[in-house]
């Protein structure tokens, strides 16, 4: 008489499921240990800019269960769900330290790097450095195009860049300073104006 009993081929032992259990909750733990996010963080999207979390929590879609996060844009009435896996490649970040923001500033007062190529790619590059989302980028584009804002030298494609990058500008350093946009408006118009 045999006394070991052979596993089906295929089948799941007691061992291998305590296993499996036990690698899914210290996934699940390191998880949520990695969120870098909370809810009711204010953080950048790098194509929308200052948004806030709302909710990180697991959503059935399409029968498959995902981490997902759900922020939202008051300035333009959206909300967004992205999967939390997804969320660093996506573009999606903390607010800039003041570090950072100071480094920006730097930047902003800097000689502006006047090109000579034609606009339409020039526009792309600005655009490219607004969607980026990253602080000292936008900068650039606020250093470059400052020349023009005030003059009627300016076209109506570099004041609308100019624009989207002050405003995206203004949005994060509010956020950080805890300041009203307005008053960082005029202390960002103020330094540019000095440089």
């Amino acid at each position: 008489m045999n006394m070991f009993r052979s596993h089906q081929k295929g089948g799941v032992t007691d061992e291998m499921a305590r296993t499996a259990v036990e690698v899914t909750a210290a996934q699940q733990v390191s998880s949520k240990e990695s969120i870098p996010f909370q809810e009711g963080d204010a953080i950048v999207y790098a194509a929308h800019g200052v948004g806030r979390v709302d909710r990180i929590g697991v959503e059935e879609i399409a029968g498959t269960k995902l981490e997902m996060i759900q922020i939202s844009f008051p300035d333009n009435q959206m909300t967004l769900r992205i999967p939390l896996s997804k969320a660093k490649k996506a573009g999606l970040r903390k607010i800039a330290s003041r570090e950072i923001v100071s480094k920006a500033m730097s930047t902003i007062k800097g000689k502006p790097h006047v090109s000579k190529g034609m606009w339409a790619r020039r526009a792309v590059v600005y655009q490219e450095k607004i969607n980026s989302g990253d602080l000292l980028q936008i900068a650039e584009v606020l250093r470059d195009l400052r020349r023009n804002v005030d003059s009627l030298d300016g076209s109506f494609s570099e004041r609308k860049l100019f624009e989207a990058a002050q405003e995206r500008f203004v949005a994060e350093v509010a956020v950080l300073e805890s300041k009203d946009p307005a008053t960082v408006l005029d202390e960002l118009t103020t330094v540019m104006k000095t440089a």
